[in-house]
């Protein structure tokens, strides 16, 4: 469980379901994942139900026996909200509210949530407003039972309703108007980006929390915020980078993360425009997190998504620093598993056959940075020399960090 300082923290139950397409160990991982996002919107997680199941009940995603187990337990334990580790359909939403008489909320909502609170900027809002509308359009009638929304907390922050009779017609009016909106800013950002001419540029992908603006902090020497939350960032940066005597642009994205919803994949194209017209993908990876396999398949499916799979990428494996390990002893005779493979180990296997260019670093302690700075330099070279073939003497490759350090001793 995730230890919390002292706050009004929102008290939660989360439930998730066992299925073919999904066994216990995996269901374990994403309940974990779902707490941290619950953590992250504010909530203080006090039991996960869990439940086997051939396929999700169509009225209610869970059985009957354990969605009256879960009413007596939120009941008795004075639990606001209960939160769904998948989307849930309009009408077992309606469904479950009726039956629990409490807050329902599903993981795309409760992911809307967090991005409503994280949007800092104009454009961040508008693309997070549009997506809570696009979201709350077929789930409307859920409102206006014993629910209001004026009670806020989790899951409630963004649009509010009118009366029923004329809400679809104004929030489709609304959808209308964030989508001449975006328009509008989608075009200004693209003339920027094209402002910016042949510089080239790269782009930080990557899974939510897997420190991509520590990263860009440390490499353009800048404040981009940094917290260990998931979707700290939201809002695209565009910093200017020199390593050697060879610019580049380098922008820092949102994370990605499974199950992301489809209402945000589209809110938030421009800011996957950055990604889908970066020349270079530097896709950085959380070696210390158990599942970072799965975030790199997860990364690479939305790569394929927004059609920039084939880019070139360099694999940075971030976290070195707080990567660990199960040593086995000589005498257990029990098959190895992921937590007992060593940092070298995992070096050897598919890694060692990758057609990136893959470094291992810790963007907090700057271990192995030299390497990784070489690596991107020498995949930012080859951009450069193909657009501009006639000065490609002018680079010759050098550590700025390693020369302010001679100059200092």
């Amino acid at each position: 469980m995730l230890e919390k300082k002292e706050h009004n923290y929102e008290k939660v139950v989360l439930v998730g379901v066992i299925t073919q397409h999904q066994d216990e160990d995996k269901l374990q991982e994403y309940m974990d994942e779902l707490e941290f996002l619950a953590y992250t919107a504010g909530a203080s997680v006090d039991k996960r139900f869990t439940q086997k199941l051939t396929q999700p009940d169509s009225k209610t995603f869970i059985g009957s026996g354990k969605a009256q187990e879960i009413k007596e337990y939120v009941k008795e334990n004075n639990i606001g909200t209960v939160i769904f580790d998948d989307e849930l359909s309009p009408s077992q939403l309606k469904n479950l509210e009726r039956e629990m008489e409490v807050k329902i909320l599903d993981r795309t909502n409760l992911i809307l949530d967090i991005f409503a609170q994280r949007a800092t900027t104009s454009y961040a809002r508008t693309q997070v407003e549009l997506a809570q509308y696009q979201y709350l359009l077929p789930r409307l009638t859920r409102m206006w039972t014993h629910l209001e929304r004026q009670k806020g907390g989790i899951g409630m922050r963004g649009p509010g309703e009118t009366e029923i009779e004329t809400d679809r017609r104004i929030i489709r009016d609304r959808i209308s108007l964030l989508k001449d909106k975006l328009k509008t800013i989608d075009k200004q950002m693209a003339t920027q980006r094209n402002n910016r001419g042949k510089v080239v540029r790269a782009a930080l992908v990557g899974y939510t929390n897997v420190g991509k603006s520590t990263l860009m902090n440390a490499l353009s020497k800048s404040e981009v915020f940094a917290e260990n939350k998931l979707f700290a960032t939201l809002d695209t940066t565009v910093r200017k980078v020199v390593i050697g005597n060879l610019p580049f642009l380098l922008t820092d994205t949102v994370g990605f993360i499974r199950k992301l919803p489809t209402q945000l994949v589209e809110s938030f194209k421009s800011t996957l425009d950055e990604v889908r017209e970066a020349d270079l993908l530097i896709h950085v990876v959380d070696i210390s997190h158990e599942s970072f396999e799965d975030h790199i398949d997860s990364v690479n499916q939305i790569l394929m998504e927004i059609n920039a799979h084939q880019k070139p990428m360099v694999m940075v494996f971030n976290k070195i620093d707080d990567f660990s390990y199960e040593k086995k002893d000589e005498d257990d005779l029990t098959p190895s598993t992921k937590k007992n493979i060593s940092l070298d180990e995992w070096k050897k296997t598919w890694m060692a056959k990758s057609k990136y260019p893959t470094v291992f670093i810790s963007a907090l302690t700057k271990e192995n940075f030299p390497e990784m700075k070489k690596m991107i330099y020498d995949e930012v070279m080859k951009i450069h020399i193909s657009r501009f073939p006639y000065n490609d003497f002018l680079f010759e490759y050098f550590d700025n960090d390693e020369e302010e350090e001679n100059n200092n001793d």
